[in-house]
């Protein structure tokens, strides 16, 4: 997966539609590639709530010009798709969510197929799950993270051998006490356990993101670093709030911390990590560690276990 500096054409097709016999919908994905190129490894991205296959073109963008093939479904809390609160499957939508990201995966052929050019050229060897917010809770489930029932008794294991590294972006932490009323009463689903979660994984999290779904501050979001086994990696950016800088597109409502280089930051380091796992023996993982810890105004810092 050879990198280059200078410009590279992004193929993007949607929708793709894969059937999804008992959602009710079915799947409308986005798929972006490099318009040249084979071999590509996968990156799956589960978007945060209410957006769509349409959102966070900032990173879908740039991980496709460094080689990878982007598959970004529109879940069912899609504000696109208009599903009202008291539709039978909101409670589940958690769940429909993990099935999303893994009938993506399954129907890789039916992608590649539905989008021209790019017929045999995706590595279903090298596949990595991405998300923000919501989405990064959906992520993680694939990398191993659990649900814990009321008696704290962890959930079914969704993890998938299929996926070999993560970059979940915002995601929150821990549930019980650690929520706010609102959260505890209309998402019992956030009561994660991160004990099992070992895939090696980016976690990214912003310094000034206060959730109202906590009753703690910011580092709510690092807890899936603190509480998930070895092979991870924590960037925490200074001043960062949830949307870290503007990942979910720019000058939109939702983006209250606009830092175009806070999302370069994002883009660089997202890649390289997921180069790292994907290529062992790729170094622009380390160079990119080595530029932001001499950086002379480091836009956050890093840490591994």
């Amino acid at each position: 997966m050879p990198m280059s500096n200078s410009p590279t054409t992004v193929v993007t097709a949607r929708p793709v539609v894969l059937p999804a016999p008992g959602r009710g919908e079915d799947l409308q994905v986005s798929v972006s590639a490099p318009a040249t190129g084979g071999e590509l490894p996968v990156i799956v991205f589960s978007h945060g709530f209410g957006w769509s296959m349409d959102g966070y073109a900032p990173l879908a963008d740039h991980w496709a010009a460094s080689g990878f093939a982007v598959v970004r479904p529109t879940h069912l809390d899609s504000r696109t798709l208009g599903i009202p609160a008291d539709d039978p499957r909101t409670p589940h939508i958690w769940r429909l969510r993990v099935d999303d990201l893994e009938r993506a995966i399954d129907g890789l052929d039916v992608l590649e197929a539905a989008v021209p050019g790019l017929a045999g050229r995706l590595d279903r060897t090298r596949i990595a799950v991405a998300g923000h917010s919501w989405g990064a809770q959906t992520a993680s489930m694939l990398l191993g993270a659990r649900v814990l029932d009321s008696g704290g008794v962890p959930g079914e294991d969704m993890s998938d051998p299929r996926v070999k590294a993560g970059v979940l972006l915002a995601l929150t932490g821990t549930g019980g006490a650690d929520l706010s009323a609102f959260a505890a009463e209309h998402f019992p689903f956030m009561n994660p356990s991160f004990d099992d979660m070992a895939a090696p994984a980016l976690i990214v999290a912003g310094d000034q993101d206060r959730s109202p779904l906590s009753t703690r501050g910011p580092d709510w979001f690092t807890d899936p670093y603190v509480l998930s086994p070895k092979d991870k990696s924590l960037l925490t950016l200074f001043g960062a709030e949830h949307s870290l800088g503007g990942i979910p597109g720019y000058e939109i409502a939702e983006t209250t911390d606009e830092s175009p280089e806070r999302v370069a930051l994002i883009q660089r380091l997202s890649t390289a990590y997921l180069r790292s796992v994907l290529y062992p023996g790729d170094t622009g993982w380390q160079e990119a560690r080595s530029a932001l810890e001499d950086a002379s105004e480091p836009l956050g810092k890093l840490e591994s276990k």
